[in-house]
């Protein structure tokens, strides 16, 4: 299968956001361990494996063939251990696609009514050892210049857009933050819970 036509022939294979969301599940982790990356959406297919912003990348790639534009949530947490997922509208809300270590920071049904509040429904799986969601802009890959679907070499342009964006600040409840971050010491990450992930 060549190139150009590899994403088409995906989008009609995972025809949908959640079977993307299911095949993401499949890739192995990204955990950088020899480099930091940023693989476009082909070298991410290719190598089978990603880390949430390069499975964003292959979401984006996958998904507009099926009229979703590529657009990304970017999630801000307090020590700076940041988070992505592709987000998409649809006759019921917003929803998201992610990749992602934790098991709660995956995907969303779409059935959020605005941004924001999909952005708020990742705040409990963001607490951890020293972190907590602060915050959260969205970017569409459309805007970057890059070619962050083809590109062999890293598409390092699309982190310097994520970071680089001012975010929109969210307020945590700081003893909300106090109670999941002594369970999450005592029990390790909460589960996904009612999110499909």
């Amino acid at each position: 299968m060549t190139s150009p036509l590899i994403f088409k022939k995906l989008s009609q294979k995972y025809s949908t956001p959640e079977k993307v969301q299911s095949f993401l599940r499949t890739l192995k982790y990204n955990r950088e361990t020899v480099a930091e990356t940023i693989r476009s959406a082909y070298v991410t297919y290719k190598k089978r494996e990603a880390h949430c912003l390069e499975a964003c990348l292959l979401a984006a790639a996958i998904l507009e063939h099926q009229g979703f534009p590529p657009l990304l949530l970017c999630l801000d947490s307090s020590d700076n251990l940041n988070h992505a997922v592709f987000i998409y509208k649809t006759k019921t809300g917003w929803g998201a696609i992610g990749r992602s270590r934790e098991p709660g920071l995956h995907g969303r049904e779409p059935r959020f009514r605005s941004i924001r509040s999909l952005a708020l429904s990742y705040a409990d799986f963001f607490v951890d050892k020293t972190g907590s969601l602060i915050g959260y802009h969205v970017i569409s890959l459309d805007d970057i210049g890059t070619n962050w679907r083809f590109s062999p070499r890293n598409v390092w342009k699309v982190d310097q857009m994520i970071v680089t964006k001012k975010y929109i600040k969210i307020s945590p409840n700081p003893k909300r933050v106090k109670l999941l971050r002594k369970k999450y010491l005592k029990n390790g990450p909460i589960s996904a819970g009612k999110y499909w992930c």
